[in-house]
């Protein structure tokens, strides 16, 4: 172990600040504002948080916590659970920080996450007490060493009073390298980011630390927990084929070739399962330009079609977490992780003319996209990355299985119960049903491309009835809608666990 902590701390002055996650923990006061390192359960602090729910135990008190984005249980269900977290943002993904955020206990700020950065150097998140950040080294010249993910430690670090780093002496020294720092001067006196290629390098391989901040290191030996990722079905399958053969047409008409333009693939299931379609298609030299790296990246790498991926973190289920990090070394030329800000950043994914793929809760028949709340009211996840993608992509694509809750529920709708992607920013939908391609459409050009390519047909009628009673009623309006009726699906699902009309429901 010291053999281990030698080569992991290689800073001399440092060494002496060496400490128990529990004197860490007693530093935490009520009230403070904390800055965690974590991205969709990637690089994040483990035994700091554990230790605050021990001594949750012993007093009360409350604090709020800001990541780069979902956290592993140990903040997002253990420390949600205990109590201890009074604020948090901007994006989580756990059952045990949803249900508290859906019932009041905790308040949640939803943001796009490349506004956090600027959100902190602006005072607005914050005055940060202490950034606690996960490493897996810490150099001679001290330069923290992020672990699987970069998110919004950087800016953490520079702008919070102290800082805490947890040491993960079980994490790979192979890590070591793969990180680009690039962090942003203050707007105003900001040069245009100097980025043209995936797999450009801006900065350096590490945070720099203000060795006055480093309040303690706590050594850490627990692993990111595993994506909580499914696999692919039939109808992910046959999505992933209609995406395909969207793309075939843009190659037909000359706005694309076999090497696309970069991928970005939104956390979750459903895109991961799609961006796998890629594997045994003719589409090769890929790259991907994403927030996230999933199980489909590295399935792709393997297949030979991705040539190069850059994100902020990179998450796993444990199955090919294994394989991965088993042998990281063949990957590692191949990687590389940025700050959240520039992962996500609008100028950049504007220069490269990104392929963007996210998931979508529902949508409407004019293109409204709502990828956060359920019924409009119960956050699931978060906004996350979606937007930066969607508004300042190429290709703006979302999607979504046609239906949910065993077909009890539309996953298209007269109106979204919340919007999130606005009709301006939605490109492309996919579901298992088919492909609308809604650009240069207006309103109403739209309505038969979503209904008849994308819905699924128990509720094709119903739509277009829907539409056809509000074209009339409005005499043809722009945008028509009947607004006692436009959420009357969400209205009949809450009374009677359905969105079906019994009008139109099949003998």
């Amino acid at each position: 172990m010291e053999e281990k902590l030698a080569k992991k701390l290689r800073h001399e002055q440092l060494r002496s600040k060496v400490v128990t996650a529990e004197e860490a923990a007693s530093w935490i006061k009520d009230g403070m504002v904390l800055g965690m390192s974590g991205f969709t359960r990637a690089g994040d602090v483990k035994v700091v948080p554990l230790a605050l729910v021990e001594k949750a135990k012993k007093e009360d008190f409350q604090v709020d916590v800001f990541t780069g984005a979902s956290l592993g249980p140990e903040v997002d269900q253990y420390l949600a659970e205990a109590g201890v977290i009074r604020k948090r943002g901007p994006f989580q993904a756990d059952a045990g920080i949803r249900n508290k955020i859906n019932s009041g206990d905790i308040t949640f700020v939803d943001a796009h996450l490349s506004h956090n950065a600027e959100l902190v150097r602006q005072g607005i998140i914050g005055p940060i007490d202490f950034a606690i950040i996960e490493a897996a080294a810490i150099t001679e010249d001290g330069l923290l060493i992020p672990t699987t993910s970069v998110g919004n430690s950087p800016i953490f670090v520079q702008e919070a009073d102290q800082v805490i780093i947890e040491l993960n002496v079980a994490q790979l020294d192979a890590l070591e390298g793969i990180h680009d720092i690039y962090v942003p001067a203050p707007q105003g006196k900001r040069d245009p980011i100097p980025f043209q290629n995936v797999s450009d390098r801006l900065g350096i391989i590490g945070i720099p630390l203000d060795l006055d901040k480093v309040k303690g290191i706590v050594i850490s030996d627990i692993l990111d927990a595993p994506s909580t990722i499914v696999p692919a079905d039939e109808e992910t399958d046959v999505m992933a084929t209609h995406l395909l053969n969207f793309l075939r047409e843009e190659i037909k008409v000359g706005r694309l070739t076999t090497s696309l333009r970069p991928i970005q693939s939104g956390v979750g299931s459903v895109a991961n399962a799609v961006l796998l379609g890629f594997k045994d298609s003719e589409f090769e030299n890929l790259e991907v330009y994403s927030e996230v790296l999933q199980d489909a990246v590295f399935e792709l790498i393997d297949a030979g079609k991705v040539n190069f991926a850059s994100a902020t973190s990179i998450t796993l289920s444990e199955q090919v977490g294994n394989r991965v990090y088993g042998n990281f070394e063949k990957y590692a030329d191949k990687l590389v992780l940025r700050p959240q800000e520039i992962s996500n950043q609008p100028e950049i994914i504007r220069r490269l003319g990104l392929i963007s793929v996210n998931t979508a809760l529902e949508l409407d028949i004019y293109g409204n996209v709502n990828s956060t709340h359920v019924s409009g009211t119960k956050m699931m996840n978060g906004i996350g990355g979606s937007g930066d993608f969607a508004r300042n992509a190429r290709l703006g694509i979302f999607v979504t299985k046609s239906y949910a809750k065993g077909g009890d529920i539309s996953s298209i709708v007269p109106m979204v119960s919340h919007v999130d992607h606005t009709e301006h920013d939605v490109d492309v939908i996919v579901t298992e049903q088919g492909v609308a391609d809604l650009r240069g459409l207006a309103p109403k050009e739209r309505v038969g491309l979503i209904i008849d390519n994308c819905a699924h047909p128990d509720y094709r009628e119903q739509l277009w009835q829907y539409f056809n009673d509000a074209n009339e009623a409005t005499g043809g309006h722009h945008t028509p809608h009947d607004l006692e009726k436009a959420l009357s699906w969400h209205v009949n699902y809450a009374k009677n666990g359905t969105m079906k009309d019994p009008a139109f429901t099949k003998q």
